[in-house]
């Protein structure tokens, strides 16, 4: 696990699985964990990550209900979790708990005990939510899956934004209007952010995630024949252009 710390206020955990991405937000005495790391030593560690750089965490977030992303009570089980009404589904029918399952029996993985997701508290998207004497400004992300919200830190000047604009993965889509209705709908935070946190890879400066999000437009615009980002061209991502081609046919 890597942590970095984009600003007094924002530091970004980087899991060994798939570069999952965990955002800890602060604003005077409060800090957010914003989705989550994937292996047990990681949320273990994830509390002394934000002790020792002064993060008091009052509250969870998911951007979206994978299972990927909704670890962080692990770490902080006292810690409310917050997500958009559209994850609320998601977080009943327990397929995230089967997927963890099926992940850790895959990857001989233990865990100290089953994963559990008391009931949410539903915040308004598009809408704000409270933290210290600020505010987080959440705006709609579907397309990805059914669900989803970015979160914006204006303070930070950073961007949260779930599995869109990574730079390790192509666009896993499931509706491809939703997902582009998306990208043109977060593509002015994007420009306004100094740092943006997709939900697998590294965090990009703005100039980088633009260049991505043009990327993702293309690729979906253009899809079945678009040819996949180059730098994403690889077996793996060809895999997932497949399983796009699946879905949509």
């Amino acid at each position: 696990m890597k942590a970095v710390g984009l600003s007094a206020d924002v530091i970004v955990v980087t899991s060994r699985i798939w570069q999952t991405t965990c955002t800890l937000v602060r604003n005077g005495e409060e800090a957010f964990v914003i989705d989550s790391p994937v292996l047990p030593d990681e949320l273990e560690l994830l509390p002394a990550v934000a002790d020792q750089a002064g993060f008091r965490v009052v509250g969870r977030l998911a951007t979206h209900a994978d299972w990927d992303h909704v670890l962080a009570g692990y770490a902080f089980p006292d810690a409310p979790l917050g997500v958009p009404e559209s994850s609320a589904p998601r977080l009943r029918d327990g397929s995230a708990q089967r997927r963890l399952r099926e992940f850790d029996e895959q990857h001989y993985v233990e865990r100290p005990g089953p994963l559990t997701l008391p009931s949410p508290q539903i915040l308004p998207v598009p809408g704000r939510c409270d933290i210290g004497e600020s505010e987080l400004e959440l705006h709609a992300a579907t397309g990805h899956t059914e669900d989803g919200m970015v979160v914006w830190a204006p303070w930070a000047r950073v961007l949260i934004c779930g599995d869109y604009l990574s730079p390790v993965e192509i666009p896993m889509v499931r509706d491809r209007d939703a997902y582009l209705a998306t990208l043109e709908r977060i593509e002015p935070l994007v420009g306004e952010a100094d740092w943006v946190v997709p939900g697998h890879g590294a965090p990009l400066e703005s100039e980088r995630a633009l260049a991505i999000l043009r990327e993702d437009r293309a690729y979906l615009e253009g899809f079945p024949d678009a040819p996949l980002p180059l730098a994403r061209r690889t077996a793996e991502q060809q895999k997932i252009h497949a399983a796009n081609t699946g879905r949509l046919g």
